[in-house]
């Protein structure tokens, strides 16, 4: 671990003021009591009486002592010295060269109690705290060495020597890591640790390892990678990596060990010190099973999802191509049935007289005609299923073979016959006494024989499709896993809940009883409707329509404002102001600005760093963002760009986690700019997402008719802060509901931005995250299209709003039906843990998981409509 973490500027910071402290902290830590002005009026003249509240404020602002004690800001000592009633002049100045600078810090330590770094039990308080964080957590040395000083300021500890508390810092996470190796590599046995060192070799003929082939998941949607992906998770099983749960290891370092072997070179990971090296694979080999079955998941609903709507496209397709035959036999049916209708026709004669009409042989080719194309109401397509039969027999057999299901009640027909099936799937025949709860009514005409057997193709069939339905509800999954894991994990129930429903309730500002929220949120919502009815008559804007039986809100649009003259005069002036540059040169000058280079540290020694390297890091962002490739900047006169350094800066410095600490430190160096303070303050964040077409067939696409046509893409999903700063983004596919991954983007950014009030369009509305960002204390501001047709749902049943009551349904009881706050404060469950692991994980697994989700939303009971939020959360 090296031992220098901290940057210049850092070092330059530490124990120094860095600007003039704010009003706040002028009143917090400035400030003269009765008790500090009886010590101070002791001192002999003003000069000592005003360098020693100086030194005091020093002490409790910064924790140490200056060497130079009125090298203060301006604002400190005006603060200082109009308390005291003394005038800041040439006399005053004279205490930097005086003798009592010294006494006075003497006196300072003993009668505020102000303590070294050193002594026993100050250093023994420290460690544990530093200790508990970084065996619990995965900061970085500068985040714990800041919290550090935080710590010491806060406890009256004098700081120490810069060098000396990063050296101390360096050595407590080096014991944390080595407490770490240990028990991970204390249960390994060695065949497990020789199948995992074998995992770096590069065998002979080849030029990858075996790590490499497992790190490498499933690109393609097709039963041949399906099958790859089974045989992956097979090969990962093999390594029968278990860790001790004695140990009690927290999940985040197991993920940070197994986050970096995923990413590093196979070379670094052979030059770790032997114990860390054991480690990581072991962390590794852990997670990478949870990671490859949700692989296989993926690319399984995939398929499923492909396999049953071609069938559907394919049916549709039958349809129209028989239409013409169905159309001749309807046709001579119907001239039977009108016949057969005829009330003038004696009965003794009518057969006779339908024959001469009709054919008896016409007549049964329409009958058989008509029963061979017509379709049921709830078609399951079967026929064109069957036809994919030899391509589900590809994948079964290693599917049902490597994957074992859990279940809810609702999801255990599934995973009965689904175990059925691993039994029986083998033999020639496989019997009849297959689990029948799975069959539903729309499969039994095609499962069920006429003697009552089973037809094995059809009940492979409906339990494939029971299972599609089943993983979208996450009615079964399966463990461990990411994405596909029990949705009930990590939530606190019963005795657990009660004892931890205090503290969640009080990190949330609500109150453990749900009455006293439910009671406010229904007078809140009440007031408000009632206010905006009184002001409806006075709004020209708005106005309801009568169509038939329906009555409809409208919304008058705005008006279209022109620009005035002076706007663009104003915009062509600055315009011409605007100089001219190359896109390099503005990047050049950005990193130099703001040093956002810095946040691009080596994959394994986080310190390396070249000569020129922001060089090289500018160079290769561009050429990733014109997505040209690096051959337009490389320039081989310029070490900088040469392509081997170009090409090293790629694939050691790039990352996900350099990239977010990159923007964060952008965002706040924009934040600090005067012209963003007046666009806004950071308050206000506006989400929504930008579609892409995938070329490729690729698991990470998805389809979406109304954006892609009959293509695969992806949504790219931002937040952007009123400064006009990118502060978050996740790329998902592009079947999922913009409302799945909202909480996820605003939650996981990482800026000193912190927005209150978010504002979406439609796709990221939902009833759900109404409830969840008013118990998060986010202001949800919704631009919702069509806002006419939906309906309101009110609490007073008796209260007259006419005319808007006409958008109004069934009175809501929100203390009867518990809405999501109530469920969430009161006797449901609360989540434990966010889930998602890697941001293309985020797509499945939103960063924050409901706990409960049954019953009503903010707005009232649910609309029936297709954005149900039970559909919202499992679609």
């Amino acid at each position: 671990m090296p031992v220098s973490f901290l940057s210049n500027e850092q070092r330059e910071n530490y124990g120094h003021y860095t600007g003039a402290p704010s009003p706040h902290d002028l009143a917090r830590y400035f400030h003269l009591d009765d008790a500090d002005h009886a010590l101070i009026a002791q001192k002999r003249g003003k000069h000592n009486r005003l360098g020693f509240a100086v030194q005091l404020g020093t002490v409790r602002y910064l924790g140490t002592f200056l060497e130079d004690p009125l090298a203060v800001p301006v604002p400190v000592l005006q603060s200082l010295a109009r308390q005291l009633r003394i005038e800041v002049g040439s006399r005053v100045l004279a205490y930097r060269a005086g003798e009592q600078r010294w006494q006075h810090r003497t006196e300072i330590r003993r009668s505020y109690g102000y303590v070294e770094i050193t002594e026993r039990q100050v250093g023994f308080r420290l460690t544990r705290w530093l200790y508990a964080l970084c065996w619990t957590g995965t900061d970085r040395p500068s985040v714990l060495f800041e919290r550090a000083v935080t710590w010491l300021v806060t406890h009256k500890v004098l700081l120490p020597g810069c060098s000396t508390l990063e050296r101390y810092i360096a050595r407590l996470r080096s014991r944390v890591e080595e407490r770490l190796w240990r028990p991970l590599g204390r249960g390994i046995s060695g065949e497990q640790q020789k199948k995992l060192e074998n995992l770096l070799l590069v065998p002979a003929g080849s030029r990858t390892s075996p790590l490499d082939r497992l790190r490498t998941g499933p690109v393609m949607v097709n039963s041949r990678s399906l099958v790859l992906a089974l045989v992956r998770l097979s090969a990962v099983r093999e390594l029968g990596i278990r860790l001790p749960a004695a140990a009690r290891i927290p999940a985040t370092r197991v993920a940070a060990l197994a986050r970096y072997a995923g990413t590093a070179k196979v070379g670094a990971i052979l030059r770790l010190p032997h114990p860390r090296r054991l480690a990581t694979l072991v962390a590794y080999a852990h997670c990478l099973e949870a990671s490859a079955q949700d692989d296989v998941l993926e690319v399984l609903e995939t398929i499923l999802r492909e396999l049953f709507g071609d069938a559907i496209k394919a049916d549709r397709k039958a349809r129209l191509r028989s239409l013409r035959d169905l159309d001749q036999a309807a046709a001579t049916l119907a001239g039977a049935c009108q016949m057969l209708l005829d009330t003038g026709l004696p009965d003794a004669e009518l057969r006779t007289r339908l024959f001469e009409k009709i054919p008896r042989t016409t007549l049964t080719q329409a009958l058989e005609g008509v029963n061979t194309l017509i379709r049921p109401a709830d078609n399951v397509y079967y026929r064109e299923l069957d036809a994919k039969y030899r391509t589900v027999r590809c994948f079964l057999p290693a599917l049902v073979e490597n994957i074992r299901f859990g279940a809810n009640a609702a999801g255990e027909p599934v995973v009965a016959a689904f175990d059925w099936l691993r039994v029986h799937m083998g033999r020639k025949k496989p019997g009849n006494d297959a689990p029948r709860e799975v069959v539903g009514k729309s499969w039994r005409r095609h499962v069920l024989r006429d003697d009552d057997s089973v037809d094995f193709h059809a009940y492979i069939f409906c339990v494939l499709d029971e299972l599609h339905t089943a993983l979208r509800r996450r009615d079964v999954f399966v463990a461990p896993s990411w994405r596909y894991a029990d949705p009930r994990t990590g939530l606190l129930d019963g005795a657990e809940w009660e004892a931890t429903r205090p503290i969640i309730c009080r990190t949330l500002g609500l109150s453990a009883d749900p009455e006293p929220t439910l009671t406010a949120l229904a007078s809140e919502l009440d007031h408000t409707y009632r206010a905006v009815v009184d002001r409806l008559p006075d709004n020209p804007a708005v106005r309801f329509e009568t169509t038939g039986d329906k009555h409809d809100l409208v919304l008058s649009p705005f008006d279209k404002l022109d620009e005035p003259a002076s706007l663009v005069a104003l915009r062509e002036k600055v315009a011409g102001l605007l100089p001219r540059v190359d896109l390099p040169e503005l990047i050049l000058e950005i990193a130099a600005r703001t040093g956002f280079t810095d946040a691009f540290t080596h994959i394994s020694e986080r310190t390396a760093r070249a000569a020129d390297l922001p060089i090289s890091l500018c160079a290769v962002l561009m050429a990733e963002a014109c997505n040209t490739g690096p051959e337009p900047l490389i320039r081989g006169d310029i070490p900088a760009l040469k392509r081997e350094r170009l090409s090293r800066v790629d694939q050691n410095y790039v990352r996900d986690d350099t990239l977010t600490a990159a923007n964060a430190m952008l965002v706040n160096a924009q934040s600090r700019l005067v012209l963003a303070t007046l666009w806004g303050g950071g308050e206000v964040a506006s989400a929504d997402g930008i579609r892409f077409v995938v070329p490729v067939r690729t698991v990470h696409a998805g389809p979406n008719p109304k954006y892609f046509g009959v293509g695969r893409g992806v949504t790219w999903y931002n937040l952007i802060s009123d400064q006009f700063s990118g502060l978050n983004d996740i790329t998902v596919p592009g079947t999922l509901r913009d409302s799945l991954i909202l909480l996820a983007v605003v939650l996981e950014q990482q800026t000193d931005l912190q927005p209150t009030q978010i504002m979406t369009d439609t796709g990221a509305y939902s009833d759900v995250v109404f409830g969840l960002f008013r118990l998060l204390g986010y202001r949800f501001s919704p631009r919702l299209a069509d806002v006419g047709g939906t309906r309101f749902w009110r609490i007073d049943p008796q209260a007259d709003l006419r005319p808007a009551q006409y958008r109004f349904g069934t009175p809501c009881q929100l203390a009867e039906d518990r809405t999501v706050l109530g469920r969430y404060v009161a006797p449901g469950r609360f989540a434990q843990t966010r889930s998602g692991a890697g941001r293309r994980n985020h797509a499945h697994t939103p960063g924050w998981r409901p706990a409960n989700t049954a019953g009503t939303g903010y707005r009232g009971i649910w609309p029936d409509r297709q954005d149900h939020p039970h559909a919202d959360l499992h679609r």
